[in-house]
């Protein structure tokens, strides 16, 4: 892809994404116009890889990003977690600065090659919106029924939000992160469009071999980006798992990740295995 045309792809996006954060605009219609920014971003890096391999031209470089996380209302571990996962569908891998039970901000590093953070950097913002959106939504829901069928007081009620917002956050990260990956691996195995009738055999064969030079170009991008971040961090402590959890909030995060349809028209699960996987 041209350097023209890549601009004008990610020009393309950044439309889609401005309209999906447009407040006029409905939750279906949001997450449709997020969808389809989505999939060109992931198309875009597909097409890149298959170009580096039929040119014989050597990996992309692999670089870091860095995403500020915010921390307001204590729920900044939970979209670490949901981030981190979403950046590993793209094939990257990430380490968190300042991760502390405070309401302040942290910083997520994302490792990866330069095609996949730069469809990261342009998703991430509206994604984090989504998710934020949904799960204040969800979560006044979820408290407004428990007010009414019981008598909890304002405390209570208090502390079951947090631990909802906080599954709720986590689940929804899982689920578009899974969403992802289900489209990545469908969108290699795509034979392009054949415009040309009567195409030949041989024809035929450099499409294949043009897929499988991508699949190999893809596979060794996840071998250097894991190598480049043992570089950077040999010494990385893991992140400790949460302590709270709402199972009601988990199963709720999920199913709306899976409704945001991140990537090609179907949704999470179809023609794939998904499941709930943190204590359903």
């Amino acid at each position: 892809m041209s350097t023209e045309a890549r601009d004008k792809m990610i020009e393309r996006v950044r439309g889609l994404l401005r309209m999906a954060e447009d407040p006029a605009v409905t939750d279906a219609e949001s997450q449709a116009f997020t969808a389809k920014a989505a999939e060109l971003m992931t198309r875009h890096a597909i097409a890149e890889a298959e170009a580096r391999a039929e040119r014989g031209e050597s990996p992309e470089s692999v670089t870091r990003l860095d995403f500020p996380v915010s921390g307001v209302g204590g729920h900044g571990k939970a979209r670490v977690k949901a981030l981190a996962g979403i950046a590993a569908a793209y094939g990257c891998q990430s380490a968190v600065r300042g991760n502390t039970s405070a309401n302040t901000e942290r910083t997520l590093i994302i490792v990866g090659t330069a095609t996949s953070l730069e469809a990261l950097r342009v998703l991430l913002p509206s994604i984090t919106m989504q998710m934020e959106a949904s799960a204040r939504f969800t979560a006044r829901d979820h408290i407004a029924n428990l007010r009414e069928l019981r008598n909890y007081d304002r405390s209570t009620l208090a502390t079951e939000r947090s631990r909802f917002y906080r599954s709720f956050v986590r689940a929804y990260g899982y689920a578009v992160a899974e969403r992802i990956k289900e489209f990545r691996a469908r969108i290699r195995e795509e034979p392009e469009d054949d415009s040309a009738a009567g195409s030949s055999g041989a024809a035929d064969g450099e499409e294949a071999a043009s897929s499988r030079g991508a699949e190999v170009v893809l596979r060794t991008d996840v071998d250097r980006v894991r190598e480049d971040f043992q570089h950077r961090f040999p010494q990385l402590k893991p992140t400790r798992p949460e302590r709270t959890h709402s199972k009601a909030g988990y199963r709720a995060g999920y199913v709306r990740g899976r409704r945001a349809e991140l990537g090609i028209g179907t949704s999470v699960g179809q023609g794939g295995n998904s499941a709930l996987s943190e204590r359903e």
